[in-house]
């Protein structure tokens, strides 16, 4: 266990004024469409790149991100467009060439300062991405924001700012690689897919399951008195040898035939949150997590699909269920929460959206984000691979985690943050 916040650093940062970079050619211009997929994640997601190299200083690290990026935006080009209302009431974006924003900075203090950014602090990462001050809603904040930050060891770090409506995990990692590509004058090896339509909703609408995850669950418990509680924000690792523990553990009674390790990792911190928070045990909680739908769509998503392929899934249980009964009773939860997730269930949460315009409810509900097979420690602009990569902080209260950790990138770091008095309680809870 790892406590996330350095108090003795503080990251000092001198920032230029920002620029617009616009693709570096003409490009398509008009509204270009977001499936329901995309409208239901309008989340800012940060995230920094710690690059050092013993044969190349940063001198030319900003000139060369941001070549780049005007060079990659004419492959996707939504990216360097601003958000906007439909007449529908839809997001959409207007393709209009602005260009993203490129901030550049310096700080006093080597990139090793900077610690293991595995353990989100965003006091001090947050000084590493950009934000564009006085904005009043989501439509006013470009979709792309970049900062390159140099150390003065020789050290830098590109943080960036995206909104999730238009890419998902797997979107993002495949941008940032295309722009690595073209940094090091290499073709694109994974071109942009940019037709989203191909996940319209269907006319007329056919709502075949009931959707959980759109249901809003009351507050029994009386949760909204940690509201005034500090938050605190840990990180806890998981070896190969502990999450090995906690399968066997799962399968000890003889209930499941098989677990992999998110199944079994997100069933068992379910149950701890639950316990922590002190839910009453009639209160309902929900677990929702993203499944990558590209190969589960019917025919599959085309290679390279720009935007969200991950539909939303769920569990339902009460509180004195999840913690009276074994492990494996949360376990077989998330197994049916993952295979519930078909091409006909994901056509029907887009025609859901499509009728009834609702969002997820976040009510008594925990959200699990796993990162863990996402390979953003590939991204390379000619300085090799980042010494370091992650988030600058969680998106939400409810939201849980899952990163890889280490060379083999097989142990796992839990993110989460909780109110003082039930992050002690999870601490403990977490000495298995």
């Amino acid at each position: 266990m790892e406590n996330t916040c350095n108090s003795k650093f503080e990251l000092n940062i001198k920032t230029e004024e920002p620029v617009l970079v616009p693709p570096a050619e003409e490009t398509e211009k008009g509204p270009y469409f977001l499936s329901n997929l995309d409208q239901n994640l309008v989340v800012t997601v940060r995230t920094i790149y710690c690059f050092k190299s013993d044969l190349e200083g940063n001198e030319k690290a900003a000139e060369v991100i941001k070549d780049s990026l005007s060079k990659v935006l004419v492959h996707y080009y939504p990216l360097a467009g601003r958000l906007a209302l439909s007449s529908e009431g839809k997001l959409i974006i207007d393709c209009n060439g602005e260009g993203a924003v490129f901030v550049e900075a310096e700080a006093d203090c080597e990139i090793e300062d900077i610690g293991d950014i595995t353990t989100t602090d965003p006091t001090n990462l947050g000084k590493l991405v950009s934000d564009v001050p006085g904005v009043r809603n989501i439509l006013e904040t470009p979709p792309l924001l970049l900062q390159v930050t140099k150390f003065i060891c020789g050290g830098f770090v590109v943080g960036l700012s995206m909104n999730h409506c238009l890419i998902d995990g797997l979107g993002a990692m495949e941008f940032v690689n295309s722009w690595g590509e073209i940094a090091r004058n290499l073709p694109l090896s994974v071109p942009p897919f940019l037709d989203r339509t191909i996940l319209k909703s269907r006319n007329p609408p056919q709502i075949g399951f009931p959707h959980h995850e759109f249901a809003e669950i009351e507050d029994i418990s009386n949760s909204s008195i940690h509201s005034e509680e500090r938050m605190l924000y840990r990180s806890f690792c998981f070896d190969v040898e502990k999450l090995e523990k906690l399968k066997a553990k799962a399968m000890e009674d003889g209930r499941l035939s098989k677990c992999t390790t998110f199944e079994v990792l997100s069933a068992f911190v379910w149950r701890a949150r639950t316990q922590a928070l002190s839910l009453k045990p009639e209160q309902q909680t929900k677990l929702l997590f993203a499944v990558d739908g590209r190969q589960k769509f019917n025919p599959p998503l085309p290679k390279g699909y720009f935007g969200n392929g991950i539909v939303l899934t769920n569990s339902l249980c009460s509180a004195g269920e999840l913690l009276n009964n074994p492990l494996s009773f949360s376990v077989d939860l998330v197994q049916k929460a993952v295979y519930m997730v078909t091409d006909s269930y994901m056509r029907s949460a887009i025609d859901y959206f499509e009728v009834t315009r609702a969002r997820p409810s976040l009510s008594a509900t925990l959200v699990i984000t796993t990162w863990s097979r996402l390979s953003f420690h590939t991204t390379d602009f000619g300085w090799g691979k980042p010494l370091l990569s992650g988030p600058v902080a969680l998106p939400e209260k409810e939201v849980i985690l899952f990163l890889s950790r280490g060379k083999e990138k097989k142990s796992l770091n839990v993110l989460l943050g909780l109110p003082a008095s039930a992050m002690n309680i999870f601490e403990q809870i977490m000495q298995v």
